[in-house]
Formats: C-alpha cells, sequence, structure tokens
C-alpha cells in the first residue's frame, strides 16, 4: 500500500456547512451556502467566509460590510443544500424553503431563526485571494436558540445535530469521543493509580 499525490488543492475536511444570510441596501434578502468559512481570532472575536464574487451574496455584502453566519443542523441539511446550489438573483430562498428571516440583533442583515446558532458579523476587511474573496469580519454579536440551553445553563449545541460538509458530503457529527483536554486528565488519572501503593497486602515484610 502506497499514497497517491495529487495536485495542490484544499483537502482540509470535513468543514462547517453554513448557511450566510445578507441583505442589501434596499432590503433584498439572500441565503448562500458557505464551507470556507471559521475562526479568526479569539480576542478579539473574528470569522471569515470567502465566496466568489459571481456569487448573488458577495455584492451585497460588499456593500453593507454585514453578514450572518447560520449554522446548520440535520433538519436544515435540504435548505442548506438548495441555498449553496440555486441563485438568489431569480428567486426568494427564504421563501421557498420555508425558512424564517429574523431581525438581528446588531447588524442589519437577518437571522434564520431555524438555526442554532446565528453569528453577526461586520467586515474588516477584504482579501482578493483569486477564485475567492475573504471577508475578514468582526463578530459583534451571537444569538442562540435556548430550546438548547439546559437546566444548569450549558448551550447544547450536539442536542441540534449540527451537519459538517466533506469533500461534496454532508455528515451529521456522530457519537461523541472525547472532551477538550480529556486526553491529559487520562494520561494523569493512569499516573496516579500507578503511583498508588497496592492494597490488600503488608508493604513490608
Amino acid at each position: 500500500m502506497g499514497r497517491q499525490v495529487w495536485k495542490p488543492g484544499n483537502m482540509l475536511y470535513p468543514l462547517p456547512a453554513v448557511m450566510v444570510s445578507a441583505a442589501d441596501k434596499d432590503g433584498k434578502k439572500n441565503i448562500v451556502t458557505v464551507a470556507w468559512t471559521g475562526t479568526v481570532c479569539t480576542n478579539p472575536p473574528m470569522a471569515y467566509i470567502s465566496l466568489r464574487p459571481e456569487r448573488h451574496s458577495y455584492n451585497m455584502i460588499r456593500e453593507t460590510g454585514e453578514f450572518v453566519i447560520n449554522l446548520a443542523t440535520e433538519e436544515l441539511a435540504y435548505a442548506t443544500d438548495f441555498c449553496g446550489v440555486r441563485s438568489g438573483r431569480d428567486r426568494d430562498k427564504f421563501r421557498e424553503m420555508k425558512l424564517t428571516p429574523e431581525k438581528a440583533a446588531v447588524v442589519n442583515a437577518p437571522l434564520i431563526k431555524e438555526s442554532p446558532v446565528c453569528i453577526e458579523c461586520r467586515v474588516k476587511q477584504i482579501l482578493e485571494l483569486g477564485s475567492h474573496h475573504m471577508f475578514l469580519a468582526d463578530v459583534v454579536a451571537v444569538s442562540v436558540d435556548d430550546k438548547y440551553i439546559n437546566e444548569k445553563g450549558k448551550f447544547q449545541l450536539a442536542d441540534s445535530r449540527p451537519i459538517v460538509y466533506s469533500h461534496g458530503e454532508y455528515y451529521g457529527l456522530g457519537r461523541l469521543l472525547g472532551n477538550f483536554g480529556y486526553s491529559v486528565k487520562a494520561q494523569n488519572a493512569v499516573k496516579k493509580k500507578a503511583g498508588k501503593p497496592k492494597t490488600g497486602r503488608k508493604q513490608f515484610q
């Protein structure tokens, strides 16, 4: 068994599949599906999306400097795919996909009410990189659906069944493998157990 070497390309998968909502200065709304998105910085909170200039939402975002990243779920998988392959130039994606535009807390772009997490962004810089232009943005507000907040006040994102995009295919997240830092905790537990004296017999004769 060997390895094949392919030409340079983006094979960083899986990625979050998100629906980005935007509106122009006249209030016309649109949704575009994006996989080229992610976290840039924690403090200040920043995110990015990369779009082809020919996408309908591109000029909306460039004109207003605002957009919302709406996380997608298994229930929203069909709408997520539709909004990625159909143009908003000649159709209302909110209406066709029965999605609800909701007023955002800070930006003028609408939220998608059915999304469990909506991240409001304000463009800080546009990087014209090539086939895609990157909208580097400050995160100015985040809203979450409170039906996923448990009795202890913890947000249970996994309960919304978020989806990811991998090489042209959509997947659910699957089973939990561990929590952040669990590898170190496991190592420490083993060391602690190994260092304990055995019980049930005398240690010295």
